[in-house]
């Protein structure tokens, strides 16, 4: 109970500043995504014809679900990146945080719970535009919702830990060049991972994208059957703990004294 409290006021922490920039980050989180839905949905869709290939459904409403987990998995990178380091080196406010009784474990806690909060928004948020806009298939993709706020704390639980022993920033390049767009474009969201060269096909099974992406899809089109369902959770849920225990690993490393 006490390191649920003290992890809570971390997160009232950023909350606080939250409320009063939340206009630094309304393009990126929440109106990016949705052109994005547009320019490839609406624009490039309606030349991609309905095939069997992508399940009989409008190019749309196939891109949506994925385009749930492919944005916050985006969203979760970014999150665990920059604001992370500023936090150790620039701003200091993890370790000002750690001058009072929390501990580092807990403003770990307090970071994973804020990166959380905002992937679910903006899939909440996303999910809602794209049902306006005809791109949703049946409730099923309000599933996705979920699916896409696993996998993307699935990626940014170990990337926070990645964070939390570095100096430069530089190093987030290569994460974004060699990991993020790959993982962005390859992973089954534009589509089907069939059409990839068999040698690829089991890298792309080990990325949280393709897993969420299986999960949300395979829930909207009520295609996914219970043991693949719980195969994809529990290995994004794998993922989260691995990160959580390395992050706790790495943010008592740097900021205990």
């Amino acid at each position: 109970m006490e390191t649920l409290k003290a992890s809570w006021f971390g997160f009232e922490k950023t909350w606080t500043w939250y409320r009063r920039n939340w206009r630094a980050t309304a393009v990126s989180g929440f109106l990016t995504p949705v052109l994005f839905l547009l320019a490839l949905g609406v624009g490039f869709g309606s030349q991609v014809q309905s095939t069997a290939l992508i399940g009989g459904v409008p190019y749309l409403q196939y891109l949506a679900p994925a385009l749930v987990v492919v944005t916050a998995v985006q969203g979760a990178t970014f999150e665990s990146t920059f604001p992370v380091m500023s936090q150790f080196m620039w701003q200091k406010s993890f370790v000002a945080m750690v001058a009072t009784p929390i501990t580092p474990a807990q403003v770990l806690y307090s970071q994973v719970m804020w990166i959380g909060s905002q992937l679910l928004l903006r899939a909440v948020v996303f999910v809602g535009i794209a049902a306006v806009l005809g791109a949703a298939a049946g409730p099923g993709i309000l599933f996705a919702i979920l699916a896409g706020t696993l996998a993307g704390l699935a990626f940014s639980t170990p990337l926070v830990a990645y964070s939390a022993t570095l100096e430069k920033p530089e190093a987030f390049n290569n994460i974004f060049r060699f990991v993020l767009m790959p993982m962005t474009l390859f992973t089954g969201a534009f589509f089907p991972v069939s059409q990839l060269p068999d040698w690829l096909v089991p890298v792309v099974w080990l990325t949280p994208a393709w897993h969420g992406i299986e999960l949300a899809r395979g829930a909207t089109f009520g295609t996914l059957g219970l043991l693949p369902a719980l195969g994809h959770i529990a290995y994004l849920g794998a993922l989260v703990t691995v990160g959580i225990v390395l992050g706790v690993k790495f943010f008592h490393r740097r900021l205990a004294v």
